[in-house]
């Protein structure tokens, strides 16, 4: 089954007749949730014009026809627009380069006084500043071929140990990826993110399973700092409007709090880190 069809099916099961004021006739049902005429009864559709939207044999839906459906299947706006792009997008032919970070781009990096990060569509890291290796590790450490984010998160002890709360922090990420593959369907070097993670992580495969979908916009992080200690970051999703592939994000705190402080103090103990200028990211498979 395509991709919609997993996620329409998923988000089907996890709504009961009951949520949407319907009878449960029928019950106990073979399986959990909505059926697809049910679906079609509250999207005002057909049920073989629904039917085949979910088998993937229709082509293009209008804004009414998903609109509908969302509603149907009570999708939040983030899964909204991932059922739109689901159903209008169509697999690219080979591997989208990421540009590479400009100049002035790198210079707002380095005079930024709290860690900054810029990553690339795939969640590639791009470029860091000083701050950010103080507050993570050195990214030069890690080969550019492992170099994502969401990767580190799962497989790089050193990064998986700082998240006091890891699973909401590796869950989200799992969603964030799905929304970044739905922006990129058919990119190999994504697929092969997916496909290493799901080998080697099984709360990865579970998550990846789910269907859940997020944006990338920001929001608060605990972290234990094997220097500072107890950390609670604002992080803050920033879009390089001179390229469409690439989001600043940066983590800060409110000044006065004790983890303000603690920025400061990595700050001073960093200082003398440079910002990394890597070369262009690796585009092979």
């Amino acid at each position: 089954m395509s991709e919609l069809g997993e996620f329409l099916k998923a988000k089907r099961a996890a709504v009961s007749p009951e949520d949407v004021g319907l009878p449960a006739v029928g019950n106990p049902r073979r399986v959990p949730g909505l059926r697809r005429e049910e679906v079609a009864l509250l999207a005002s559709v057909s049920v073989d014009h629904y039917t085949r939207l979910e088998q993937g044999r229709v082509s293009a839906a209008s804004e009414n026809l998903l609109a509908g459906i969302a509603r149907a299947l009570r999708l939040t706006p983030e899964e909204h627009e991932y059922l739109r792009m689901l159903v209008q997008t169509r697999p690219r032919r080979g591997t989208a380069n990421t540009p590479e970070v400009g100049g002035a781009l790198r210079d707002l990096l380095s005079a930024l006084q709290t860690p900054a990060i810029v990553l690339g569509p795939r969640t590639d890291i791009l470029a860091w500043n000083a701050g950010a290796t103080a507050l993570f590790l050195d990214f030069a450490e890690i080969p550019v071929a492992h170099r994502a984010l969401v990767r580190l998160v799962f497989l790089e002890p050193r990064v998986r140990g700082l998240f006091v709360n890891w699973e909401q922090v590796a869950a989200e990420a799992v969603d964030r990826l799905r929304m970044a593959a739905a922006r990129m369907p058919g990119d190999p070097r994504l697929t092969q993110l997916v496909g290493e993670l799901s080998v080697h992580d099984a709360d990865f495969r579970r998550w990846w399973a789910g269907h859940g979908v997020r944006t990338m916009a920001g929001g608060r992080k605990q972290l234990r700092h094997p220097v500072v200690g107890e950390l609670e970051l604002d992080w803050q999703v920033l879009q390089v409007l001179t390229t469409s592939e690439q989001t600043l994000v940066t983590y800060t705190a409110p000044e006065g709090s004790p983890s303000h402080e603690a920025l400061r103090i990595l700050g001073s103990w960093n200082a003398a880190a440079p910002v990394l200028r890597p070369g262009p990211i690796e585009t092979g498979p």
